[in-house]
């Protein structure tokens, strides 16, 4: 039997990759580190402005990575242990991190920021030109 789904429909075509998509944010349950995103006005009013916080205290700038890969938004974290360190007692540990957004279509990331323990990544949508196009039909005998 063959498992039905959203994206099944004869209609749709294409949608291959969001089915996918969505499949591995299902599986996702890692909630460190923790974070916001907000909806930001544009200075115009029209541009779809997005900002995500996310709480990296401990963290330099050369232990985070901010990258994009392909519509994914991939923020990386690694701190180094300090071996020179004697501690008595240890609760804040040197941890690793991989959290990933994924981005809709013409999404871009504009800035990142350190700042006070959080990492602030804004992202905007520009206005995207309505494409008409004519297609022709070729008729062959």
């Amino acid at each position: 039997m063959s498992r039905m789904t959203p994206f099944s429909s004869p209609l749709l075509l294409g949608f291959d990759a969001m089915e996918k998509t969505l499949e591995r944010l299902a599986k996702t349950g890692d909630s460190y580190p923790p974070y916001n995103i907000e909806r930001l006005s544009g200075t115009d009013g029209k541009t779809e402005r997005l900002r995500i916080t996310l709480a990296v205290a401990g963290f330099a700038e050369s232990d985070l990575d901010v990258t994009t890969e392909e519509n994914q938004l991939v923020v990386r974290g690694r701190q180094t242990d300090d071996t020179e360190r004697e501690f008595l007692h240890r609760g804040i540990a040197a941890r690793q991190f991989q959290r990933c957004f994924v981005l809709a279509d013409g999404m871009r990331v504009i800035a990142a920021e350190l700042k006070n323990g959080l990492l602030s990544i804004d992202l905007d949508r520009p206005e995207s030109e309505r494409l008409v196009r004519k297609i022709n039909i070729s008729v062959k005998d």
